[in-house]
């Protein structure tokens, strides 16, 4: 009775919103005194109304089957289940009221889609420790093994030295993560809800509280430090920017310098790395839609000086079919070699480019193929100290590691896995709907 009410009550209210923008659009468009023309809208008339949508009125449709459900006094209380029954003892609620009163409305679901494991979403070392971090995205953490952690085919996974979760940990949708070279210092990137980053001390453990927190814009997602001039460089999604911060940045510190504008050619910045000998930043781009123009920009690389700040154009940008981006996201840079490692997440591969690279370039290595492993990898780090390259996979549940100069459809030489062999993570991060395929039996879900 009352969830039949409450779909009639919402076809209602949409049917009314509809009908009352509607009528505002078209008066505007046609103007007073011209109602009878029947004059069709523009629809650049339709997008210059003043205001919002308005509740003209509330007319609730005829119930066949009952009375209609009383609406609710606000003092009744938080839950559904405590305003019907309030409604029952004052003697004012239906039958059908009471009857629904008596069913615990606060339930446990009848099944629950959820993953249980850790999906890696960026990796950085500490060589001074020998150990490595993996950013958990899906639960909330940090992870920390020692280096040479490798689990073996028959164990369903490898338990971590530490993890760094709870809620003092301020953690939540974190992607990416930078550790400082000399202090150890872990910084770690939000990228939605909570809009900031959080650092912790070498050795962190538990739920323990950040030691420095810095407020920065919806959307961030890549971190690299400057370690000679002490400065922070963070990649914002949308509207795609970078921001400079001072390496010590806490509370609502406002950047040092701010790259932005459509001379940019920044669609939808993920990653980024610098290159201190040729002083040059590389941002890749997942590439997006112009929603004025129409307009589809594909993924790319883009290169900027290094103190780039306002609306500077690239000085050079890697785009095109023979490039294999696809959703480029983390990147390092091996300056001994100058070589931009990129990990390119929709097409399960590690890119390899010259840093000189421009234009639609093929790479001079991939790292690609079913002995790879690589599924959905999001997070790169390259350990020149051993030569060895890490990769975080968001797909399975694992950080795999290849000698420096991999290529090709190699096996890794070692894995840290979180899960059982094939588990394939669900990746589920941040829902905002569900729907149901009848014809194909699948849930959709948005992130």
């Amino acid at each position: 009775m009352l969830r039949k009410f409450a779909l009639r009550l919402k076809v209602s209210l949409v049917v009314v919103i509809f009908l009352a923008l509607g009528t505002l659009g078209w008066f505007s468009a046609v103007g007073p005194g011209k109602v009878d023309s029947l004059t069709l809208a523009p629809k650049t008339a339709l997008r210059s109304l003043n205001g919002g949508p308005r509740l003209v009125s509330v007319e609730p449709l005829p119930v066949s089957d009952g009375p209609m459900c009383q609406w609710m006094p606000a003092s009744a209380g938080r839950s559904l289940r405590a305003s019907l029954l309030q409604e029952q003892q004052s003697g004012r609620g239906s039958e059908a009221a009471a009857r629904t009163a008596s069913i615990d409305v606060d339930r446990a679901p009848a099944r629950v889609i959820r993953d249980d494991y850790p999906t890696y979403s960026s990796v950085g070392l500490d060589l001074t420790t020998n150990e490595v971090y993996l950013q958990d995205e899906n639960l909330f953490g940090l992870m920390v093994f020692d280096r040479m952690t490798n689990t073996p085919p028959t164990a369903s996974f490898s338990e971590p030295k530490r993890r760094i979760r709870g809620h003092n940990t301020r953690l939540e949708f974190n992607c990416s993560l930078y550790v400082d070279p000399t202090t150890g210092e872990v910084y770690s990137v939000n990228n939605d809800m909570l809009d900031h980053m959080v650092v912790f001390p070498r050795g962190a453990d538990g739920d323990v509280t950040p030691i420095r927190q810095l407020h920065t814009p919806h959307r961030t997602f890549g971190i690299v430090a400057d370690e000679e001039t002490q400065e922070l460089y963070l990649t914002v999604q949308h509207p795609p920017k970078i921001v400079v911060y001072r390496k010590k940045a806490e509370g609502q510190e406002k950047p040092l310098r701010t790259l932005e504008g459509p001379r940019t050619q920044l669609e939808d910045a993920h990653g980024i790395a610098i290159d201190k000998k040729n002083n040059w930043m590389f941002v890749s781009n997942h590439g997006a839609t112009d929603r004025n123009g129409g307009k589809f920009y594909p993924p790319s690389i883009t290169v900027y000086p290094l103190n780039a700040g306002g609306d500077t154009p690239p000085l050079r940008v890697i785009e095109g079919p023979k490039t294999q981006l696809n959703w480029p996201a983390l990147m390092i840079l091996d300056q001994q070699r100058g070589e931009l490692y990129v990990a390119n997440d929709m097409d399960n591969s590690i890119l390899v480019f010259r840093s000189t690279a421009s234009g639609d370039v093929a790479p001079i290595r991939t790292i690609k193929g079913p002995k790879t492993d690589l599924m959905n990898p999001t997070g790169v780090f390259l350990d020149s100290k051993n030569d060895e390259l890490w990769v975080s996979n968001m797909g399975n549940h694992s950080a795999t590691i290849f000698p420096r100069t991999a290529n090709g459809d190699v096996a890794p030489k070692r894995t840290i896995r979180s899960a059982p062999v094939g588990k394939t993570a669900q990746m589920i991060g941040n829902p905002g709907g569900v729907g149901y395929d009848t014809k194909r039996e699948e849930i959709l879900v948005p992130n």
